[in-house]
Formats: structure tokens, sequence, C-alpha cells
């Protein structure tokens, strides 16, 4: 369980850097160059990430502490919402789409989305800590970031960019939730596989 929760510490801190201390990040850029501080960066939470990874399947293997039993019902919710995720996620990273401009930040709404989704129909405690602190971190880093002043917009938003978001998110999603989530993550959430 350690492992996983340094590489809960490591990612999601590295994550928080910009949003949580802009003076840090500042100096760091400043110290070693804005190239050497993104590999630096990058480094880090390629290890908090592969922390997580390592330390999640052998936290699960010994875990037998069950804070819930969630309601085989709840799938279908946690469906629907990762749904949403997946599209908001992608939205975060395209380029001119009207959830940018309406929401600000898709991807950490999409990221609190996929957390809550899992944390419902997840009542083990290493689950929990997992999806709960992305939930926390999500969560936190939205209120933040909602305090400061929108950016300006450079170019008007795209439909065309915003149903790419849209069709692109629910292919990815279907492809995960029916294909490559029983064979990543060895759960199929509905039952069912393609």
């Amino acid at each position: 369980m350690s492992w996983l929760v340094l590489g809960l510490i490591l990612f999601l801190g590295v994550h928080s850097l910009r949003m949580l201390s802009p003076r840090v990040r500042e100096a760091g850029v400043a110290a070693l160059g804005l190239m050497r501080w993104k590999a630096a960066y990058s480094l880090v939470a390629v290890i908090g990430l592969a922390m997580i990874i390592l330390g999640y399947g052998p936290a699960g293997a010994g875990d037998t502490t069950l804070l819930w039993v969630p309601p085989i019902a709840l799938r279908h919710g946690a469906g629907l919402l990762t749904l949403v995720a997946f599209v908001l996620v992608l939205a975060g990273n395209l380029p001119r789409n009207h959830f940018r401009s309406w929401l600000r930040h898709p991807m950490l709404i999409g990221v609190s989305l996929w957390a809550l989704a899992h944390v419902l129909v997840n009542g083990f405690l290493h689950a929990v800590l997992l999806f709960g602190g992305f939930l926390l971190w999500s969560v936190l880093c939205l209120l933040l970031s909602w305090k400061r002043p929108p950016a300006a917009a450079t170019r008007a938003p795209s439909w065309g960019f915003t149903l790419a978001a849209v069709v692109l998110g629910v292919a990815l999603w279907a492809g995960f939730a029916f294909w490559a989530h029983i064979r990543l993550m060895g759960v199929a959430p509905f039952g069912t596989t393609w």
C-alpha cells in the first residue's frame, strides 16, 4: 500500500505545483530552463504513475478492508459518469471547443467525474485511496482554478472541435469500457466485453 500512497503523492504533487505553488514552478523554470524543468516534471510524474500502477495490484491483493458494498446498480451510473468524463478529458486536450469556453477546465471536471464514478463502485480501501485521492485533488484544483481570472480566448470556439470531442470521447469510452478495461485492469465494468 505504501507504493500506491507514495506514487499518488508524487504524481498528484507534481501536477499541483502550478496551481498550489506557482513560485516553486517559476523558480524551477528559472533555474533549469523551461525544457529541463518539463523533463524533470515529466520524470517525477512518470515515476509517480509507475508507483501507482505497481502499488495498486499488490495493495488490492492484500486488501480485505471493505469500507462499503456498492449496489450493483451503481455500475450503470458509473458508466454514465465515465462516458461524460471521457468526453470532457478529451475536450480539455482539444483546442477551440465549446466545452473549454463553457467550463474553463473540462479536463479537471472529467477527472473528477472519472474518480467519483470509481469511488462509487469500489468499496475496498486501496481503491478508495486511489480514486478518492484523484477526486480530492481534482476538486481542489478546480476550486483553486475558478478563483483565478479566466484566460482570454484567442480564437472563437468551433463546433467542429466540440463535435470531435464528443465523437472521439464516446468512441474511446466504448473501446475502453467494453474491450480495454478487462484486458488492462482485469475487470469488466458491465460484466460483458467485445
